[in-house]
């Protein structure tokens, strides 16, 4: 039995703070995964950014109805889904993920939660589990599922490598260049190619 586990932002929908960014006119929350290796560190630097800014959830939430899942991802999801189970593992939180969950056709997601003022201030974050990629994909496989993993980022490579098959998907040229062993595509075919190879 096999689930395929796929990052979200970067692989099937834009980086949502990118985008934020972008709308809000404040370049210093373009810093993404791929810059920070340290989740806990990179969010506590964005939620600082946020409160110096007076902005708050339902900003990000506005700049989030505007986000589309990259062209061709929703096909690819739902031929994925068609020959075998899925979850999408992000570190991205359930008050952004549902508007794209919903666009994506609501594939299964797991991730976290953001802690929210009554005045809308995002105040904290709380993770499902430590290492939650990582801990996910070993947790499948100890109720004896194969996993099969993709991802873009640094936070993504303990899942990739601690499955049977992992790739990377549009990663950046370092991430690439310090993981040469992981097989690293750009387009929906070739990674659903690759996904079938290893289901063989």
């Amino acid at each position: 039995m096999y689930i395929t586990c796929l990052d979200l932002e970067g692989v099937l929908v834009p980086e949502i703070w990118i985008a934020f960014a972008n709308a809000a006119g404040i370049p210093e929350l373009k810093k993404t995964t791929r810059d920070e290796p340290d989740y806990n560190k990179l969010m506590n630097y964005r939620l600082n950014i946020l409160k110096e800014h007076g902005l708050g959830l339902k900003e990000i939430q506005e700049v989030i109805a505007g986000i589309d899942p990259m062209p061709g991802a929703k096909e690819f999801l739902d031929e994925l889904r068609s020959i075998c189970q899925v979850i999408i593992i992000s570190d991205t939180f359930t008050q952004f993920a549902s508007p794209l969950m919903k666009k994506l056709g609501w594939p299964t997601i797991f991730c976290n939660s953001l802690e929210v003022a009554e005045n809308g201030e995002v105040t904290g974050f709380k993770m499902r589990v430590e290492n939650s990629k990582y801990t996910t994909v070993k947790a499948l496989q100890s109720i004896g599922y194969e996993t099969i993993a993709s991802g873009d980022s640094y936070n993504d490579l303990g899942m990739i490598k601690a499955s049977k098959a992992g790739f990377l998907f549009k990663s950046t040229d370092k991430i690439k260049a310090d993981n040469p062993e992981l097989p690293a595509f750009e387009t929906y075919d070739e990674l659903l190619n690759a996904i079938k190879n290893a289901m063989i």
